[in-house]
């Protein structure tokens, strides 16, 4: 009548059996000590108040170490490991492999972006593929302006500095759309696709010249049968036109010539920011921003402003959507 009697059920028994388990651990631990010390001759009597005093510390010790990395789940009645739970940094939860996600978006959004493209320019026959350019750069821009503005990313302020350095590259850049698009209005995108494998090969030759990069046979083994491919698919395509991959293979020079350029003016451009860093969205908000104006100018140069006033796409809202999502697309890449 005296004594409760304990649910074994409950959350405050599953408790005091963990606190129990935590006290056979320590009493194992101090008996191991004992022993330990006992075996290279540190204690001659086990009766010695002074070293047992010690042996006491040092389990003591031990046995807080075994508290700490154990956590007591009140409610549950249960220990949770830390290496259990997942690891977090400021309350946001870090996505193991990033880079794998990261290659698997930017498939997506450039696959999903060229398919946009070709349906804006064949389906839709819009033929005003630098006024495309320059509103998918507008879009892109938003977006990020948008998401600087609620805090999720930082992107450094565009100064004169920058904008000097970063010039060269930002015409490379606007040459490179602007020439994907010419390719696109002539080629199916299984050829694009299939072309733009020689800009790998024009890569791998200006890293060699330009930054003494050597490339082993296996990567030579691989650039030749890019090149091979390319050969074959432009040999068996039905619907072969010379204009479409006289594009293409300026876009492929461009292009291997932006990634040539950007590896070169990076450490410069680095070194003319607030920071001192220029990360991925600084680079979207830069090349966007600059080929504004530059692509303002290219459309008066190859006169689509009186194509633009003269189309009847303008006035069709599924248009504008289908070229708002290109630029939503384009955005990711």
């Amino acid at each position: 009548m005296g004594t409760r009697s304990i649910s074994l059920d409950s959350p405050n028994s599953l408790y005091e059996r963990n606190l129990i388990d935590d006290s056979d651990k320590v009493n194992r631990s101090e008996e191991r000590i004992l022993k330990l010390h006992e075996s290279n001759g540190l204690v001659e009597q086990s009766s010695s108040p002074l070293k047992r005093e010690v042996i006491n510390r040092l389990s003591y010790s031990l046995s807080m170490k075994s508290h700490e990395n154990d956590e007591i789940d009140l409610e549950g009645g249960k220990l949770v490991k830390d290496k259990d739970k997942p690891t977090r940094s400021k309350g946001v939860i870090r996505v193991q492999n990033q880079a794998l996600l990261s290659g698997i978006a930017y498939c997506i959004s450039s696959c999903s972006m060229i398919l946009v493209n070709k349906y804006v320019l064949s389906s839709y026959d819009f033929n005003a593929g630098i006024s495309l350019m320059l509103y998918q750069n507008f879009i892109s821009v938003i977006i990020v302006s948008m998401l600087r503005f609620l805090g999720l990313i930082s992107t450094e302020p565009l100064t004169w500095r920058l904008i000097k350095v970063w010039l060269p590259v930002n015409i490379i850049f606007v040459g490179m759309l602007i020439t994907s698009m010419f390719s696109l209005k002539y080629i199916n995108v299984a050829m694009v696709t299939v072309l733009k494998n020689v800009t790998n090969v024009i890569t791998a030759l200006g890293e060699m010249y330009l930054f003494q990069k050597d490339h082993d046979s296996r990567v030579w083994a691989a650039l030749f049968l890019m090149i091979i491919s390319a050969i074959s698919g432009g040999i068996t395509d039905l619907s072969f036109h010379a204009v479409g991959y006289s594009w293409q293979l300026v876009n492929c020079f461009l292009t291997a010539s932006y990634s040539l350029t950007l590896r070169r003016v990076m450490d410069t451009a680095k070194q003319v920011t607030k920071s001192g860093n220029l990360n991925e969205f600084s680079m979207v908000m830069l090349n966007n921003t600059l080929s504004l104006p530059l692509g303002l100018i290219l459309i008066f140069v190859f006169n689509e402003v009186d194509y633009l006033t003269r189309t009847p796409l303008l006035r069709l809202p599924t248009f504008w959507l289908v070229v708002t999502m290109s630029g939503f697309f384009g955005s990711g890449n």
